[in-house]
């Protein structure tokens, strides 16, 4: 598996492919079904403050090529993430990213203060979530604010890397990632999901209940791939390239265009074995066409 070895801000991983936040629990759920220790990483559900119960349901439904939610970033809150899920995580070979935000700078600086002193390997900070009414998007729509909360939180994060997962519902990527450089991140996780909606047209109703959701799955994958690629010519530190991934050959596009790793999402709901496939086929491909290590395809695109 030496070939699929990669390095992320510092941090190595038995490879490239993570689980993204969201989508896989706190990585405990998915253990009854696949080993998650073959993983090269668990992102974990957002963790905030305190406990979130998340948005009235109807909150998920199924699209043309995608998916379509509004959980509002449920999740049990940082003491019982350390009390509960943590420890019992720790006990697999795998690195754990812990995904974070908060309803104020200050509420995301507390939380990525108290991750910092424990046994993670590395902080994710969504700075966009469309589906919650505060923080999230709040501070992933104005470069200004992104670069101010990046900053706040890179003073009190001192021994782990920091990543910065941006949104792609806005018109220019570029000065966010900028932002998010200058501002002391170690790399950015691209992207998040794309705004949507859908209606029932017997009940003249949305599907869901928050009206709008965040889009996943396979229709956003060419809308993340071409904002890696601009991300990759804009700023010098590592990214995790998100959006549509459901086989190796979606993995190896986010290599060309820049990235350094890959998180799956919405293929996680389809197939709870689709990483390890990916895993296994990656092998296989790199193996094939006589690619001693992944890293060796990053930003290769011929253009």
């Amino acid at each position: 598996m030496s070939r699929l070895k990669t390095n992320i801000c510092g941090v190595e991983f038995k490879n490239p492919v993570i689980t993204a936040s969201g989508t896989f629990g706190y990585g405990l759920e998915y253990s009854k079904f696949i080993d998650i220790s073959k993983l090269g990483g668990i992102s974990v559900k957002g963790i905030s403050r305190h406990e979130v119960t998340g948005n009235p349901m109807p909150r998920i439904m199924e699209t043309t090529s995608g998916m379509l939610n509004a959980i509002g970033l449920q999740n049990v809150g940082l003491d019982r993430f350390l009390s509960e899920k943590l420890p019992v995580l720790r006990k697999y070979d795998t690195n754990i990213i812990v995904n974070f935000w908060g309803k104020s700078i200050d509420e995301y600086v507390e939380v990525a203060m108290a991750l910092d002193n424990e046994d993670v390997d590395m902080l994710e900070m969504n700075i966009s979530c469309p589906n919650v009414k505060e923080g999230g998007i709040a501070f992933g729509a104005d470069p200004k604010m992104t670069e101010k909360v990046v900053s706040e939180c890179r003073r009190v994060v001192k021994s782990k890397p920091l990543l910065v997962k941006l949104s792609p519902n806005v018109t220019d990527i570029k000065p966010f990632a900028k932002a998010c450089e200058e501002a002391g991140a170690d790399g950015i996780s691209a992207i998040n999901t794309l705004l949507g909606m859908a209606v029932n047209v017997n009940t003249r109703k949305p599907y869901i209940s928050n009206v709008t959701g965040g889009l996943s799955g396979p229709a956003i994958k060419p809308v993340a791939i071409r904002m890696v690629h601009e991300v990759y010519k804009t700023v010098s530190i590592p990214i995790v390239g998100i959006g549509g991934i459901i086989n190796w050959r979606d993995v190896a596009e986010f290599f060309l265009v820049g990235a350094s790793g890959v998180q799956i999402g919405t293929a996680n709901f389809v197939d709870p074995e689709i990483p390890l496939k990916i895993i296994d086929d990656l092998e296989e491909y790199l193996e094939k066409e006589g690619v001693a290590n992944i890293a060796d395809l990053k930003g290769e695109v011929i253009l």
